[in-house]
């Protein structure tokens, strides 16, 4: 559903590495290698992630369409080596292999395996799992990094936390002052990204309980914008609609289940009366602002002004350590499934990938809204129009 920016990734797990490529973003944003690995590193930390992340430290290389620190309008293309790669060559070699290399042939319950081999007719599973592996999200990431960079531009911030692990939430009430920007200073630095000191260690206790029994826990991540002027998306068809373009984008991240918008599935509990958020007027500043935003800042799918929150459930990882049954592709006898490397619990990272979807989607429908071919026509064509 994106209508100005055009993305797409390419590249494999273990593979020689990621590929990005973005299209549309305007002339004149100054942007740096060095902004991009600062969220590719929060993206790597978590408490629960695998030994992949002590091999992996992700740069991404800005290979066209920046120069002398700035976009040119021209697509953006970025290169992410892996540095496992050098670990398998031989078993993803892009050439015919010299020597024989074992199929794996017990597809995983919650993965793309079966559905994959069913889809494409392959007898190696591997086929489907390098490129259904979340490594593909280290790219979305540096690409949303991109958009980050432009919304920051327009005083638009984007942030997140984590709200629950397993059976432990954190139900604290963010501070009505607290930007976005300082809400991932102060999570970054828990190893769960949790707000409250409290419950981080409880989130922890649960990892590592799952983790001694080889298992997984999953959980739920909020993330927040702010900034947003009136009108980002439209009423006038289902695609235009901000909160399914969205959804749509925080849906299509590895293990999301489900997403809620504002008061989300807590609203059926309520009354009408209850649930909309009433207009008042600020006597300070003159604007129209409202009492509540259980509608979590979008309404008849359009930006309404107020924060934008979004929260996303995330499933237990289905890797497991202590494999669970499947049946031989090959064969068509039992056994237990596949393992590969895994995560423990690998919320905490989600909640930085889908930061970087809801930057795409933002970016996309401020460009939407207001256009230009360069930075300062965009930040003229907001300063005649755009509406608080």
């Amino acid at each position: 559903m994106m209508r100005k920016l055009r993305w797409l990734t390419a590249g494999e797990s273990h593979g020689k590495g990621l590929i990005g490529i973005l299209e549309g973003l305007p002339a004149g944003l100054e942007i740096s290698e060095d902004y991009i690995a600062r969220h590719l590193a929060r993206r790597q930390k978590g408490h629960g992630r695998g030994k992949r992340m002590k091999i992996e430290s992700d740069w991404a290389e800005i290979f066209t369409g920046v120069r002398h620190g700035q976009t040119q309008g021209a697509p953006i293309a970025l290169i992410l080596p892996n540095k496992d790669w050098d670990n398998w060559k031989h078993i993803m070699s892009v050439e015919p292999a010299e020597r024989a290399v074992k199929p794996i042939t017990l597809p995983r319950p919650g993965h793309a395996d079966l559905a994959g081999v069913k889809k494409f007719g392959f007898d190696d599973i591997r086929n489907v799992l390098e490129r259904a592996s979340a490594r593909e999200t280290a790219m979305r990431v540096a690409l949303g990094s991109l958009t980050r960079k432009f919304l920051l531009e327009f005083g638009i911030e984007v942030g997140s936390r984590v709200v629950a692990i397993h059976q432990v939430r954190d139900d604290s009430e963010l501070p009505a002052d607290l930007s976005p920007e300082a809400l991932n200073s102060h999570v970054d630095a828990s190893p769960v990204r949790c707000y409250n000191r409290g419950a981080e260690k409880a989130m922890m206790r649960a990892i590592d309980d799952a983790k001694e029994a080889g298992n997984s826990v999953g959980g739920i991540f909020e993330v927040i914008a702010t900034g947003l002027p009136y009108g980002l998306g439209s009423h006038i068809q289902w695609d235009l609609k901000l909160r399914a373009r969205l959804g749509e984008a925080i849906m299509s991240i590895n293990a999301i289940e489900g997403v809620e918008v504002g008061l989300g599935f807590a609203g059926a509990q309520r009354l009408g009366s209850e649930f909309q958020d009433e207009i008042i007027k600020d006597e300070e500043t003159g604007r129209l602002t409202r009492v509540t935003n259980n509608a979590g800042g979008m309404e008849a799918g359009m930006s309404n002004a107020q924060p934008l929150v979004i929260r996303a459930v995330m499933k237990p990882i289905p890797t497991l350590i202590k494999a669970l049954r499947s049946v031989d592709i090959a064969t068509g006898k039992p056994g237990m499934a596949h393992k590969e490397r895994t995560d423990a619990c690998a919320v905490p990272a989600a909640s930085i990938v889908a930061e970087s979807m809801v930057c795409l989607v933002l970016a996309d429908a401020l460009l939407e809204k207001f256009g230009g071919d360069s930075m300062d026509q965009v930040k003229a064509h907001m300063q005649a129009t755009a509406q608080y």
